[in-house]
Formats: C-alpha cells, sequence, structure tokens
C-alpha cells in the first residue's frame, strides 16, 4: 500500500540556525532516505523550498488569484513529503516513527487513494 509522509514543521529563520545544525539536519535526512531505499519502500521523497519561495492560486468567483506565500497560515509549514510503499499502516507508522522531522515537528501519514499513471488514474493499493 501507498502511504505519504507529509512532513509538517515550524520553519526558523535561517539566521537562528548554525552551519553544525544544518549540516546534522542534513545528514540525518540523508540517513533516513537511504534507510527508506535500502528498505525497498521508498518510491519518491522531496524536500521543498521554504514558505518564502510559496505562491497559492485560487480560481475563486470564476477569477483567478495569485497570493505570495503559502495558502494557510500557520505556525508549521508543509515542508516534504516521503512516498513509500509498504505492506499496511503499522509498517508505515514504524518508518514515520524515524523520521528526523518527528523529533521537532509532525509526520502525517495518509494512504493514497489513486495514482496516475502512463495516462490513467488507478488504484494506488
Amino acid at each position: 500500500m501507498r502511504y505519504a509522509l507529509l512532513i509538517h514543521y515550524p520553519q526558523p529563520a535561517v539566521s537562528t540556525l548554525t552551519e553544525d545544525q544544518i549540516k546534522e539536519g542534513m545528514a540525518a535526512f540523508h540517513a533516513y532516505a537511504k534507510a527508506l531505499d535500502d528498505a525497498g519502500v521508498l518510491l519518491s521523497a522531496e524536500v521543498l523550498q521554504t514558505i518564502a519561495t510559496a505562491t497559492s492560486v485560487s480560481m475563486k468567483q470564476g477569477k483567478l488569484q495569485v497570493q505570495d506565500g503559502p495558502f494557510a497560515d500557520t505556525k508549521e509549514a508543509f515542508a516534504g513529503i516521503f512516498m513509500l510503499d509498504v505492506p499496511d499502516l503499522d509498517a508505515a507508522l514504524a518508518w514515520a516513527e524515524k523520521c528526523p522531522a518527528a523529533q521537532w515537528g509532525t509526520v502525517e501519514i495518509r494512504p493514497s487513494s489513486v495514482r496516475f499513471v502512463d495516462g490513467a488514474w488507478t488504484s494506488a493499493r
């Protein structure tokens, strides 16, 4: 079954992190992604740029509205995603527990419903 591990955490100002802290965080995520890959469960991983680079689009009342920044004003930001193919929710939970972001943020686990592959929507199961 395909599960998305959605990474949410406060995005600190760059100036609040030391170079060593940044390197430590990058090493932790690299080790985590490698462990997922070595286990054969990683489908893809994406780390997003900060919310300062976000642009939101909506078509409310039939008119294009473009907004700088994320749609929601929250304390935590959506920062990245790991797509896994694991047998069940328990396996996804076990991997989420090991995610470095779980130490300072939230890892949301959501099963995939459908996916678009080779020109068609198919069940993600």
